[in-house]
């Protein structure tokens, strides 16, 4: 027996993730546009956040879906909220389905569509199809697995010790929603807690009264999966987290209020015709979970603000972090162009002093093995990306509007410099990549290739203040002395080569150790290269008034 219902839940678990990852891999583009495009309004989120829940079945899938989103930057936790609200809607969909069992004999067509599925997955020479196989199979399996659990407790219909924790569920309802909480956060799913209760209620050995509080642990217990996600992410993604938890364990206790009252259960009943019985209970069940997320959602969606505030309080902003929304791109300055070019070159400058900063950290971990500093190299990145991206696009619509033929002109520069600057950011990735190699062959420089790399890094980062001062000020003075420094950056790259080929004779330098020196040496005569680009930008004509 026990056998089988572990058997049967990895069954259903395994259904579950199979039909998830196929509805996902058919309409994944869809997702990320409908998600980025129809945030803005709180209501729209919370139909997106239910629809796309409904659609992929897992409320944890889509909460961990955001908190990527949260860190990509394409999300603020204000647009995330109601996103995540929606998918406690849209996860109880989950439940009607399994509800079908006990009305229809959908067990019997489970095989079947394993067998299609499977075959489609296969055979299929369209990928669309293939991934369409994927949820047919997932969707088959889902409900072998439930068979196997129904016919598993078959037997514990009778047992006396069964019998008494129902009653203990009825009478002490908090015990009901802390086993369900534990079990959810051990099954990783919601949906999977939920289908155990049904098939058990279904078996009669629990009844409706001890079913309810099992709901409610389910949906605190499946807030973990977005908390371990958030784990090394950033501020956002842990607030957003925490948004989710706090919703789904401040409705559970006013809620348990009108649960040891008699109230939901009478309120259930009353929504579903006739008596309880075994042929709908697991239906009471799936209307039970709904209408407490449902009610839920309505009792919260007019104090998102308050919600947001209160995790803002909870989780606090770490002094060195770094924020991948833009600061300066105010979407009300685009009908001035000349204030809006003026905000677009603050936020490169920004841009431009997060990839500096993730140049410095690369080097840390470079000379001084300060591994700590990978997460920050990484983080930083995002955050380039996600700024050139809203730059970028920023400056199009600007573009869009009447402009004057020298600020016509501007725009192509910045995006150019945009770009680069993105570029520089990846190299700071680059240099990581090029410090594990050495640390973990544990290779060894000699003083001499240290000193010179130390060198070649100091012009690069004097550089960097040139670009950043020019593009501040609009002077060309900077400019001339970042073209200068690269000049003599290309002069060092050749004499660095020239000194590690003189110690390679000599038998100072390891092989292996030499080919990491040139390869630092040519991503440091890169980022001169970026560098340059932008300043001959600024020396082509582009000039601003000083903010």
């Amino acid at each position: 027996m026990i056998f089988e219902i572990i058997g049967g839940l990895g069954f259903f678990l395994f259904g579950i993730r199979m039909m998830s990852e196929g509805l996902r891999k058919v309409s994944s583009n869809r997702l990320k546009n409908i998600i980025s495009l129809l945030t803005r309004n709180r209501f729209i989120a919370l139909v997106v956040g239910a629809g796309v829940t409904a659609l992929i079945q897992s409320s944890s899938a889509m909460t961990v879906m955001v908190v990527g989103f949260i860190n990509a930057g394409l999300l603020t936790l204000k647009q995330a909220i109601p996103i995540v609200l929606g998918a406690n809607i849209g996860t109880t969909f989950t439940a009607w389905i399994v509800s079908f069992l006990a009305v229809f004999k959908i067990s019997h067509y489970a095989l079947p569509a394993v067998g299609v599925g499977f075959l489609l997955m296969v055979a299929a020479r369209r990928p669309n199809y293939r991934q369409w196989g994927e949820v047919l199979f997932g969707f088959g399996v889902l409900f072998v697995g439930i068979g196997f659990m129904k016919d598993a407790l078959g037997p514990l219909q009778s047992n006396e010790q069964v019998r008494n924790l129902m009653v203990n569920f009825s009478r002490y309802p908090i015990l009901g929603v802390l086993v369900g909480t534990i079990i959810t956060m051990g099954l990783q799913s919601s949906s999977a807690t939920i289908a155990l209760v049904q098939v058990l209620a279904f078996r009669g050995l629990i009844d409706f009264p001890s079913a309810i509080p099992l709901i409610l642990g389910d949906n605190i217990g499946t807030t973990i999966t977005a908390q371990i996600a958030a784990i090394g992410s950033g501020t956002g993604a842990k607030r957003v987290a925490w948004a989710h938890t706090l919703f789904n364990v401040f409705g559970t206790l006013y809620m348990l209020v009108f649960i040891y009252l008699g109230v939901y259960q009478r309120i259930i009943e009353a929504m579903v015709p006739g008596d309880v019985t075994e042929s709908n209970i697991m239906l009471h069940i799936a209307l039970s979970h709904s209408v407490f997320n449902g009610f839920n959602v309505l009792i919260f969606l007019p104090f998102i603000g308050r919600l947001q505030k209160l995790v803002e309080k909870l989780i606090k902003e770490k002094a060195d972090h770094i924020s991948v929304q833009p600061r300066y791109l105010e979407r009300h300055l685009l009908d001035t162009p000349a204030i809006a070019l003026e905000q677009s070159k603050k936020e490169i400058v920004r841009m431009l002093h997060i990839s500096e900063s993730a140049l410095k950290d690369s080097f840390g971990i470079f000379f001084e093995e300060k591994w700590g500093l990978a997460r920050n190299v990484e983080r930083k990145e995002e955050a380039v990306d996600n700024l050139q991206a809203e730059i970028t696009r920023y400056l199009i619509d600007i573009s869009m509007e009447e402009l004057g033929h020298e600020e016509a002109e501007k725009i192509p520069v910045l995006i150019h410099s945009v770009n680069d600057i993105e570029r520089i950011a990846d190299h700071a990735e680059n240099v990581v990549e090029l410090a594990q190699r050495k640390i973990d062959q544990k290779l060894p420089f000699t003083d001499n290739a240290t000193v010179e790399l130390k060198r070649m890094i100091g012009i690069v980062m004097e550089m960097s203040s040139d670009v950043a001062e020019g593009l501040m000020t609009g002077e060309l003075a900077p400019a001339k002395r970042a073209l200068r420094k690269e000049d003599q950056l290309n002069r060092m790259q050749i004499e660095l080569r020239q000194h590690h080929v003189s110690r390679l004779n000599g038998g100072s330098c390891n092989m292996l150790s030499g080919l990491i020196f040139l390869d630092m040496v040519d991503y440091l005569e890169k980022i001169g290269d970026h560098l340059s680009n932008i300043a001959q930008g600024l020396m082509g004509g582009l000039r601003w008034e000083s903010p």
